[in-house]
């Protein structure tokens, strides 16, 4: 299979060969998203704890406020966050590898209230899109498929969908854990926390217990399809 993925990609850069027959070779990434609950929810002490516990290798976050900027102080790594517009929180990322560019955020449709954007993380043999989408059941699903026009395979979309049913995101598969993640007013236990792949698959997907906040994290360890690696190596 390596033999067959070196003829795939021959000639490109060495570095970029090096990093994708990683994956190759087994390496898989383990990916958390959480949604902090601003404000009220989980501390930069909370995130600490999580990290300590569960070792991912990445971490994506939502509703993150500046207080969350003192991660990368108390844990290393490499951090990203993007405000949303006129908010005091917004979603934000940390690494423990560098990311192969600076983290960006992509502009997505929202309602009249909140202005929302997508944080894009560049990772070289794949790419993550961390969301926090809006309520409207119509409008969060158009958010997602322009989100997903923007990412080429492998890829991974996670975050706070509040989205209730199926995606309906072309191309995208919903490998996320299929518990609950959230209680709507408190009461009914919904799945709106997700994950999507396009050219990945998951070894692994839970989700983890109650902890700071009124959204439960989700784990996910997933890993580049070879087909998905070798084509991305020609772009």
């Amino acid at each position: 299979m390596r033999r067959q993925f070196l003829r795939l990609i021959e000639g490109r850069p060495r570095q970029q060969v090096r990093s994708a027959l990683n994956f190759v070779d087994g390496e898989s990434t383990k990916i958390i998203s959480w949604n902090l609950l601003r404000r009220t929810g989980a501390t930069v002490h909370d995130v600490v704890a999580l990290i300590e516990t569960e070792q991912p290798d990445i971490l994506l976050m939502q509703e993150a406020t500046d207080e969350i900027d003192m991660l990368p102080d108390l844990m290393g790594g490499y951090y990203a966050r993007a405000p949303l517009p006129g908010r005091i929180h917004g979603v934000a990322c940390w690494s423990r590898k560098p990311f192969a560019r600076p983290p960006r955020a992509c502009t997505i449709p929202s309602g009249a209230v909140v202005k929302r954007h997508a944080q894009i993380i560049d990772y070289g043999p794949f790419s993550l899109a961390n969301v926090h989408l809006s309520h409207g059941q119509m409008l969060n699903r158009r958010q997602l498929r322009r989100i997903a026009a923007l990412m080429p395979p492998p890829c991974a979309i996670l975050g706070d969908f509040n989205l209730l049913g199926p995606t309906l995101v072309p191309g995208f598969h919903d490998v996320g854990p299929k518990a609950p993640t959230h209680k709507m007013v408190d009461l009914l236990p919904i799945r709106i926390d997700r994950c999507l792949v396009d050219g990945m698959t998951c070894l692994n997907a839970r989700v983890l217990p109650v902890f700071a906040s009124d959204h439960r994290p989700i784990a996910v360890r997933l890993k580049p399809l070879i087909s998905a690696l070798a084509k991305a190596s020609h772009r």
